[in-house]
Order: structure tokens, then C-alpha cells, then sequence
């Protein structure tokens, strides 16, 4: 009978090698750093920690090798600024600060590409060096040597640094491009459960609040006041009452039938060129507002808003897409040919609902409808009146909240089969989602809360019919 523990043993030695886990940490790293660009899955404060613990590896490494080899040493060097890179551009994500981690991402590509270019100028003088002396100097194609055609006879050191350059410079961009475009296989999942569709009536409850009772010393001589001991007060609280289960088809918990058991509630905000697609994102409206609808409704909701390239939409399958997706600025719309298709596939074919909101311009809506007009070329939109279900469940709204008017008082609808497919909100309540609510008074963003919880309602309760409608 063959000793299994001995391939075990050199195994479990193999394994407490520095090389092996430095190994075994970077598969887990890079798994990190696919969570943090396409899954979702896991809270920025676990992918800004992951990111941290390779500090104690990259130093352990370049102490090693610090007096040994200078080349290994400056090796070591460039790769740890991979990791902590990831660290200080994830980190402000931890406290929501969108902004400065794009800056912190932006800079350290910069700072990435720079490294990179120093390391390719090494090598190819290194190896122009070396070759120099070895035969073979006739015509060749080889970019090492400077008797290569392309560079001339004149001036070939100078060419050879040009081509050096913008052969790295293309590669890079390259990489670059397919890293910031990566996708995989991304899925959204509801939360598993089920409801109806009916309105939160608001009820009066009466709630008794007993003040404390003093025992007195009588011969003390402080002097109080005590109230008498069977005083009671009562204060009469207007509360939400959750008396009944919101979500859509047949479960146990508030959710959708068709959801999952890890099923999350997502918030996820289209990025475009040509805008201030961020707006308010860094002062939480977005988390605000899925919070808030997680605690309305009682429905699980992620901890975090997703940004997401109009490309990235591609990578959901179509019974697996998100039901929402979220859209604001104030600026102007730059989509391509390609963007507009997949907005026409993922509205139409993916039956996904696009929620539009006009951050602060007189002239986004103008860009907005402008931008429907590619993606529906043939719905033309309408007018979104209060009694629409999506102004009337979970919430009655009396009225549109507007947080600052731009243009109109009412919202558009782009409608297609019976269905709201883009709905679009005039008077900035992203504004009023913020922290600090913009100064507006509670009457305003409280509606605007409720506005946005219907929003989100009714596209995840569409999505769900579709997908009952729709089994295989």
C-alpha cells in the first residue's frame, strides 16, 4: 500500500515556502481585484484590507533581497506598487469617497505606466548592449539591435528609443483597455421571497411614555419637584406600519419568487463621456436611498452603489440582468453607436428599466431625450401622471416631489408592451437623497425617498413577472 503521507509532507513543505504563498496570495489577490471590477460580491473595506496584507510579503521580499541584487531588489520595488495601488484607490471607497478614488486610480495608472516604461528602456539597452558585440549585424528585423532596417543609419540609437516608446506606450494602452473593460460573467440576483402589491397605509398609534419615578428622602434639604408617580403622558406618533409583505409573487419573506437566498437589492449608476455622471454619488444618495428601501421594505439591499460602464451590461445575461439601472448629471450625453445598442438590448431583450434623474440643467433633459431618441427611435414619451403605479406602491405620492425644478413639473415615460421602460424625474431628487438633504425640508425628501422606493419597486416587480412569465 503506497505512504500517501509523504506526497503530503513535501507537499505541506512545498506550501510553507515563501515563494509558494507569495504565489498562493497573488491568486487571491487577483480574485480581489476581480470582485472589486466585476462580481460585487464582497464590502470595499474587505478589498481595501485584502490589499493591505500584501505589505508584510513585499517587505519580507525586498529585504531578502536588498543586498543580494540591485535589479531584484527594484523588481521586488515595482511589483509591490501593484498592491498598494489597489490599496489607496479602494480605500477612500470604504468611506464612500468616489471621487478621490478615481483620482487615486487615475494617478496610480499614471505612476504604473511610468514604472513601466523605465523597466522597458533598461532592458532594451541592456540587450543592445549585450548584442552588440556578437555577429549578425546585417539587415534584421530584431528592435534589440540598432542594425534593424527600420531605424536607419542615422540617428538609429535615438529611433530605437522612439519605437522603444511607442511600442510600450500601445501595449500599455492596450492592457489597459481590456483590465478597465473586463466583465466576466456577472449576475444580479433579487431577494428571495415574495408580497403584494399594495399601498403602506400610514396608521396612528398611541404610544404611552411613563416618566421616571423619584423616591424623596423627606428630610433632605435639597428641595425637588417631583411630578406625581401615576403621571403618564401620551404622545401620538404617526408611524409606517410594514402590514404588509411588499415584494412580488408567491414567498415567505418580503421579496421576489424568482430571486435567490444570497439575493441582494443593487443600485447601480451608469457612467457615460461628456457629464458629471458622479453627481452626488460621493455624498451617498445612492446608499441613502437603497438603505432606506431596505428598511422600508424589509428586503435584503446591498451595502454599497455600483458604478458600471453602459459596456459592462453585456456581461449579464439576459434572465440574470439588472431590473434598474440608474442614470444623472447635469451636463452633456456622449454615448456611441455600441452604447446606444446595448441600451436598446438591455431595455428591451433584457427588460431592464432605465431611471433618469435631471441633476441640476435646463438643457440635460433636452440631452437626455435626445439620447432616448436613438436608443427607442420609435416610442415616443409621455407624460407620467400620479396615478400610475409607480407613483401610487408601495407609496401614495400627492404630489411629484422636486427638489429644484429644470424645465418641467412632471416626469416623462418611455412605455413599450404596457410596460415603463425609462422614467424620467425633473427636479433632481439625487439632491435630496444626500446627505444633509440639500437643505430641503423634510415634506421634500421624504417624498423623494418614497419616489425612489417606488422606482425601485416597480422595475424589480416587472422584472419578476417577466421572469414567472417567461419559465422554461
Amino acid at each position: 500500500m503506497m505512504d500517501i503521507r509523504r506526497p503530503w509532507e513535501a507537499f505541506r513543505d512545498r506550501v510553507r515556502k515563501p515563494d509558494a504563498l507569495t504565489g498562493i496570495f497573488a491568486v487571491l489577490w487577483c480574485f480581489v481585484w476581480l470582485d472589486a471590477q466585476v462580481w460585487f460580491r464582497l464590502p470595499p473595506w474587505f478589498h481595501a484590507l485584502a490589499f493591505f496584507s500584501a505589505a508584510p510579503i513585499c517587505v519580507w521580499w525586498i529585504l531578502r533581497f536588498r543586498k543580494r541584487s540591485k535589479v531584484a531588489g527594484r523588481a521586488i520595488l515595482s511589483i509591490s506598487y501593484i498592491p498598494a495601488w489597489q490599496f489607496f484607490a479602494h480605500l477612500p471607497l470604504v468611506f464612500s469617497a468616489y471621487d478621490l478614488s478615481a483620482s487615486l486610480s487615475g494617478a496610480g495608472a499614471f505612476g504604473a505606466f511610468f514604472i513601466g516604461l523605465a523597466w522597458a528602456v533598461w532592458w532594451i539597452d541592456r540587450e543592445t548592449k549585450r548584442m552588440a558585440g556578437t555577429k549578425g549585424q546585417t539587415r534584421t528585423w530584431d528592435p534589440r539591435r540598432l542594425a534593424a532596417w527600420y531605424f536607419g543609419r542615422e540617428n538609429p540609437r535615438l529611433r530605437q528609443s522612439a519605437f522603444t516608446l511607442l511600442t510600450y506606450t500601445l501595449l500599455f494602452g492596450l492592457i489597459s483597455m481590456v483590465l478597465t473593460r473586463l466583465t466576466g460573467c456577472s449576475v444580479y440576483e433579487a431577494p428571495l421571497g415574495g408580497g403584494e402589491q399594495k399601498q403602506l397605509r400610514q396608521v396612528v398609534k398611541i404610544q404611552r411614555v411613563i416618566k421616571k419615578k423619584f423616591v424623596i428622602n423627606p428630610y433632605s434639604s435639597v428641595l425637588f419637584n417631583p411630578p406625581p408617580i401615576d403621571d403618564v403622558k401620551l404622545n401620538v406618533l404617526e408611524v409606517t406600519e410594514h402590514l404588509y409583505k411588499i415584494g412580488q409573487g408567491k414567498g415567505d419573506a418580503a421579496g421576489y419568487s424568482t430571486g435567490t437566498a444570497r439575493g441582494k437589492v443593487r443600485f447601480i449608476r451608469l457612467k457615460y463621456d461628456g457629464g458629471d455622471w458622479d453627481q452626488d454619488m460621493a455624498r451617498g444618495s445612492d446608499l441613502n436611498l437603497l438603505t432606506e428601501y431596505g428598511v422600508r421594505l424589509g428586503q435584503k439591499v446591498s451595502d454599497r452603489p455600483e458604478p458600471m460602464e453602459i459596456t459592462r451590461l453585456n456581461a449579464f445575461p439576459a434572465r440574470k440582468s439588472p431590473p434598474m439601472l440608474y442614470m444623472t448629471g447635469q451636463q452633456g450625453i456622449q454615448l456611441s453607436n455600441s452604447e446606444i445598442n446595448i441600451l436598446r438590448t438591455y431595455l428591451l431583450e433584457h427588460h431592464g428599466m432605465l431611471f433618469g434623474d435631471n441633476g441640476g440643467s435646463s438643457g440635460w433633459e433636452g440631452q437626455f431625450v435626445g439620447m432616448m431618441n436613438k436608443v427607442l427611435p420609435t416610442v415616443e414619451p409621455i407624460q407620467v401622471y400620479l396615478d400610475h403605479p409607480i407613483h401610487r406602491i408601495p407609496y401614495a405620492l400627492p404630489r411629484l416631489p422636486i427638489v429644484a425644478p429644470h424645465g418641467r413639473s412632471n416626469a416623462l415615460g418611455w412605455v413599450v408592451d404596457g410596460r415603463l421602460v425609462v422614467y424620467y424625474h425633473p427636479g433632481d431628487i439625487g439632491d435630496a437623497w444626500a446627505d444633509g438633504h440639500s437643505g430641503v425640508p423634510q415634506e421634500i425628501w421624504e417624498s423623494s425617498y418614497q419616489l425612489g422606493v417606488n422606482i425601485i419597486h416597480y422595475a424589480h416587480s416587472e422584472y419578476n413577472k417577466w421572469l414567472e412569465n417567461t419559465k422554461e
